[in-house]
């Protein structure tokens, strides 16, 4: 098996060609993200990136974000959420719970307190069901800072949500008025 340091290198590897820049490899997703795994794989090794059917099951099974998926015949794989280019990925819209949360650094605090949480360049802003989840995705960024997101409330006033197949909660936006500080 491969070492640890090598399997971060390929999983963000994945990341950029499914998620963000198929392009890099010459591959094409289809409408919701999927690719043939061994086309996938001969368009990695081509590229220089080195690995076997064995080490992408294993990145997939272990990957603590689970960040890709297989279908059901395990034949074709994709991002689980996080995409940069248009992408359906077949979510239907689902009740949250009354609260969610969102992980950032106190960096941009100031820019969220003004403008509420915006998609920006992906396709949908990623809440977290739990307070745990949340501060990790915030120390990616920096000192952790948690918004907790009134996502009842805005169901009710007609914000669709989605979950992804790895759980994280997705929406296209959340306005000022829907946020709260965790201390508040």
């Amino acid at each position: 098996m491969i070492n640890e340091k090598k399997q971060t290198h390929i999983s963000k590897f994945l990341s950029l060609v499914l998620r963000h820049k198929p392009e890099t490899i010459g591959i094409q997703l289809d409408l919701n993200g999927w690719i043939d795994v061994s086309e996938l794989i001969e368009k990695s090794n081509k590229y220089g990136i080195q690995f076997d059917r064995e080490t992408l099951n294993h990145i997939v099974a272990t990957n603590s974000k689970k960040r890709f998926a297989f279908n059901d015949k395990l034949d074709k794989i994709r991002a689980s959420q996080g995409h940069s280019i248009e992408i359906e990925l077949g979510y239907t819209n689902r009740k949250p719970p009354e609260t969610l949360f969102h992980g950032t650094s106190e960096k941009s605090v100031q820019s969220i307190l003004e403008n509420g949480l915006e998609r920006k360049n992906r396709q949908h802003v990623h809440l977290s069901s739990d307070i745990d989840t949340a501060i990790k995705v915030g120390q990616r960024h920096g000192k952790p800072f948690i918004f907790l997101v009134l996502a009842e409330q805005m169901h009710k006033d007609n914000f669709e949500f989605y979950i992804s197949d790895n759980g994280v909660w997705l929406t296209n936006n959340v306005p000022i008025k829907y946020l709260k500080k965790r201390d508040e």
